[in-house]
């Protein structure tokens, strides 16, 4: 399949290696796999801070963009910065430290079934960044407590209901210190008040740990939960009041459709675009 590259400096490009510019850019990404196109012209950017949530239907393209995130795969044409590093071009052992700030929660969890909640939740500190164990340790205990799950220390995977392990994999994922987290389908099997649990750690990170995340969800309930309820904390405890107008601009939904985006705009401008578009209206309903 013949590839047009886009133009070396690009607008989003040049806005990308700024200073102070976006954490991640996708700038004209293209991506197929043999005759089958999955992503024709992606381009969006993720400020700091900020969250963006991807819909669409079954083999859009919403996992494939965490994958081209960590460098997993490799687009055909295009350009992604993490951090302000083009990923794209780059080589494994680059990317181990480019992944270092990159923090993944997987669909079911993934934990090692053999391990305690804090050996799962402190494996990369001890496995790949070789931390002292009494900062590991301390680490993995502020990390638990986070998310509600200081008790459940010694524990086994099997020993934890399904919310309880999906948020050690959050823990897991935030155990580094990473800027960025990404999730992908963190509240599927769930059920609704389960989800709401996990949408609540994924707030927690975003508004009181400034985290950058994107979500991959195909879940509408959990997806506007997260874009439009803030997080905060009142003494020693944690409310998610719903976000105001100003605060729901940082959390922005991209809905994908033929490998292109068909939407990108928050909470509200998705509701409106559902008056007027019928592909937008159909998957809301």
């Amino acid at each position: 399949m013949a590839v047009v590259h886009p133009a070396p400096r690009s607008a989003l490009l040049e806005e990308a290696l700024g200073p102070g510019g976006p954490i991640i850019v996708f700038d004209h990404v293209q991506l197929a796999f043999d005759d089958k196109i999955i992503l024709r012209d992606v381009s969006f950017t993720l400020k700091t801070g900020h969250t963006k949530i991807f819909l669409g239907a079954s083999g859009a393209g919403k996992s494939t963009i965490l994958r081209l995130i960590l460098g997993l795969l490799k687009p055909d044409g295009g350009q992604i910065f993490v951090n302000g590093e083009r990923v794209d071009d780059m080589s494994e052992d680059n990317l181990m430290a480019v992944r270092g700030d990159l923090g993944m929660v997987f669909q079911e969890g993934a934990l090692f079934d053999s391990l305690s909640v804090r050996e799962n939740v402190g494996y990369k500190l001890d496995e790949e960044l070789n931390w002292v164990r009494s900062d590991a340790d301390a680490r993995v205990q502020e990390v638990l407590g986070f998310v509600g799950l200081g008790e459940f220390i010694d524990r086994r995977p099997s020993e934890l209901s399904g919310g309880q392990r999906r948020r050690v994999a959050i823990a897991r994922a935030m155990a580094a210190k990473p800027r960025i987290l990404l999730y992908d389908e963190p509240t599927t099997g769930l059920d609704p008040i389960t989800a709401v649990t996990v949408d609540e750690e994924i707030i927690k990170l975003r508004d009181l740990e400034g985290v950058s995340s994107i979500l991959v969800t195909h879940q509408l309930r959990d997806a506007f939960f997260v874009a439009e309820h803030t997080a905060v904390r009142q003494g020693q405890d944690i409310e998610f009041p719903k976000a105001s107008p100003e605060k729901c601009q940082e959390a922005e939904f991209i809905m994908l459709r033929d490998g292109l985006i068909a939407f990108e705009g928050n909470a509200g401008e998705l509701r409106n675009a559902a008056q007027t578009d019928a592909y937008i209206e159909a998957f809301l309903s």
